[in-house]
């Protein structure tokens, strides 16, 4: 049996699901940003995954290529309506500023 690794320092929700490391479901963020009011603040401290969830909306909303098996088993893709509605539907600008060093 081989066991599932943890995604320490991992934020890339494509790699996360595809390698099937621990993931905890934060899916239902999606149905929360789609149903919610016109300006979103997400907050957070430090570590507590802000750029694996953005990841996770740029996997959900592309669409320039297929990514509806990543999300296949998580609570989201229960909501068939907005599964067909919003699943790589739209051209999305991703930029994170992670990585980036003050000098």
């Amino acid at each position: 049996m081989k066991l599932k690794r943890l995604p320490i320092g991992d934020s890339d929700f494509k790699t996360v699901i595809e390698d099937n490391a621990y993931y905890i479901d934060k899916s239902m963020l999606i149905k929360e940003i789609i149903t919610g009011g016109r300006v979103i603040l997400i907050t957070r401290p430090r570590r507590f995954g802000k750029t694996l969830n953005i990841s996770m909306l740029e996997y959900f909303f592309k669409n320039d290529e297929d990514n509806k098996h990543l999300f296949e088993n998580l609570k989201i893709y229960e909501e068939k309506e907005i599964i067909e509605k919003h699943l790589n539907k739209y051209p999305v600008i991703y930029l994170t500023f992670k990585d980036l060093k003050a000098a």
